[in-house]
């Protein structure tokens, strides 16, 4: 069996058939606990893309600050980094940024790895894929008509879908059409 196998035997039980960035580490450990290979894309390649993506758009920046686009909350910090201890007054040195959006991206690859399955993916679509995931998350990629129609290898129908995610709060946000173009860009070239 392989971990995209894995993926889909379990989607049918996964709320609304979406996965979550939890549920992905979940099946991702159970998928290491079993020996199967992660299918990170050319580590080098899909990675480095999508981490140049995601610093151009994200900034950095070292004090913890209120997400703009939602009103304040989630608390933010580095490249766009949330979670677990990220809260007013937290301060993080540039390697603690750059080492936490590593291993977010490399996160973020594995999860949409196993949303895409088998489906032919390039290096490029990967890395826009890896972008737009790590900004809208996984669950909202899962149940995306961009990830159904880049399955099914309509490749321009799936381009043309990322300009549907430039919206925070029901408002559509300059910064995330500039995004959402480049990501559509990469994803093309």
């Amino acid at each position: 069996m392989t971990r995209s196998a894995l993926f889909e035997a379990i989607r049918p039980f996964a709320p609304d058939k979406r996965f979550t960035t939890e549920h992905v580490a979940a099946i991702d450990a159970l998928a290491d606990g079993l020996g199967l290979p992660r299918a990170v894309a050319d580590a080098g390649n899909a990675l480095t893309k999508a981490v140049a993506l995601v610093k151009q758009f994200e900034g950095c920046k070292l004090t913890a600050y209120p997400d703009p686009g939602s009103g304040g909350d989630p608390w933010t910090i580095g490249w766009g980094a949330t979670g677990e201890g990220i809260r007013k007054g937290v301060t993080w040195t540039q390697a603690q940024a750059d080492d936490r959006l590593q291993a977010d991206v490399t996160k973020f690859a594995n999860a949409v790895n196993g949303l895409i399955g088998n489906a032919a993916t390039t290096d490029n679509q990967r890395a826009a894929m890896i972008s737009l995931a790590y900004n809208i998350g996984t669950g909202n990629l899962g149940s995306s008509t961009l990830l159904r129609k880049h399955k099914a290898g309509d490749y321009a129908g799936a381009r043309a879908e990322f300009g549907r995610w430039d919206k925070a709060a029901g408002k559509v946000m300059a910064g995330l059409t500039r995004r959402r173009a480049a990501e559509a860009a990469v994803y093309a070239a």
